[in-house]
């Protein structure tokens, strides 16, 4: 295993100090399983800050160098993107300007800059490899545009102005704790809501995932082995990719559904609904009703296409999996159970609701008792906490 480089995480007696890093874009699927990761297994290694947009903005310059200058970390980990469908200013000044600004300060600093990638960057194909990449053209999304661009700005910086930088590059991502229904949760929400009634694919299509619960420790590992992983790109994906129609038939066989159908829809048919739902939508908003299809519409080619990441520069390297055995198949499970509870409470699915919450009294007077209930709470459940009564008046 590499040595760990310890220049800035040792004290002059000898002892390894505690780190700080700053975390930008804790809000998401992947920011904030590194967020709580650091809160929990390394409290007394490593701090971690997650400022808000509103204290810093990585599309203002001053703003990182503002905020950088009073937190002077000893990294920064960048998770941050702007929506998969935003506009060309949007994506350029997150995806890409705020990437670059932040590797400038950390180039300035002399502190690590790890930064997270798309497969967005990549062409479909099989086992796919890190200096595999797409041609920059004007023809790209602007989300896959402005990730390539920002990878390839941090491989100039790193050789000719001397960056500490290491690419992490993503693929489908699934894990709990996405507030938002996007990638993979929106073809797990799809088949839930059973508007899917058909495979919305062909046999033979396969991806990589990559599991969201594992990337911490890569994440920390990294940090702790910059020898090894300084200026370096890593596919951080599961060993094994996945036929995306064996992936959609699992799902529908544990939540118990008769849709969608074991038969194949064709590519130019689907290509056709989509460009009649685009123009139902431009339609819609001619009479005031905004209609804003899904994001991940624009990748719909994919559905028919494989896209196969290569693990191997990660599978050698000092890197050791910490779940080797879990995959997405053996993670549906849980999955099913947290979005079904998630998608209920937000009442955007209901076939469920009996089967994943139950019955639960408080819940049933509240719907049909609810003075029966106000009046049961007044009289039971309004007392102050007496352990917090023992605190007041307390020094602080």
């Amino acid at each position: 295993m590499t040595s760990t480089n310890t220049s800035n995480t040792t004290s002059s007696d000898g002892n390894r100090r505690r780190r700080l890093g700053v975390l930008i874009g804790g809000s998401g699927l992947i920011g904030g399983t590194l967020v709580h990761y650091f809160k929990t297994k390394t409290p007394d290694e490593i701090e971690i800050r997650a400022p808000s947009s509103k204290k810093l903005s990585i599309r203002i310059s001053e703003d990182i160098r503002t905020y950088l200058m009073r937190v002077k970390p000893d990294f920064v980990i960048n998770t941050s993107m702007a929506a998969l469908d935003s506009d060309a200013q949007l994506a350029f000044e997150v995806n890409y300007l705020g990437a670059v600004n932040l590797a400038r300060a950390c180039c300035a600093m002399q502190i690590p800059y790890i930064h997270m990638s798309s497969a967005s960057t990549l062409p479909c194909g099989e086992n796919l490899t890190e200096d595999d990449h797409l041609p920059l053209s004007s023809e790209l999304t602007n989300y896959a545009k402005s990730k390539l661009m920002a990878e390839r700005t941090l491989r100039y910086m790193g050789k000719h102005k001397g960056l500490d930088f290491t690419i992490i590059r993503l693929a489908i991502v699934y894990g709990e704790h996405d507030h938002k229904i996007q990638g993979f949760h929106r073809l797990f929400f799809t088949i839930a809501d059973e508007s899917m009634p058909f495979l919305i694919t062909k046999k033979g299509v396969r991806h990589s995932y990559t599991n969201a619960n594992k990337l911490p420790y890569f994440v920390h590992h990294v940090l702790d082995h910059r020898e090894e992983f300084s200026g370096e790109t890593y596919h951080f994906v599961d060993p094994e990719p996945v036929p995306l129609d064996e992936l959609i038939l699992t799902i529908r066989s544990y939540l118990e559904l008769k849709t969608p159908r074991e038969l194949y829809v064709p590519y130019p048919v689907i290509r056709a609904g989509k460009y009649f739902l685009e123009r139902l939508a431009k339609l819609l908003n001619w009479f005031g009703i905004t209609v804003r299809l899904p994001p991940e519409l624009m990748f719909l080619e994919n559905f028919y296409k494989s896209q196969t990441l290569a693990s191997d520069k990660l599978q050698e390297s000092s890197f050791v999996d910490p779940f080797p055995d879990e995959t997405i198949f053996t993670a549906l499970p849980r999955l099913v159970i947290y979005y079904l509870t998630r998608w209920g409470h937000l009442n955007l699915i209901t076939t469920f609701n009996d089967e994943v919450f139950g019955c639960n009294e408080l819940e049933e007077d509240f719907r049909l008792r609810p003075k029966d209930l106000l009046q049961s709470i007044h009289a039971d459940s309004t007392s102050p906490f007496p352990e917090l009564q023992k605190v007041r008046g307390e020094p602080r």
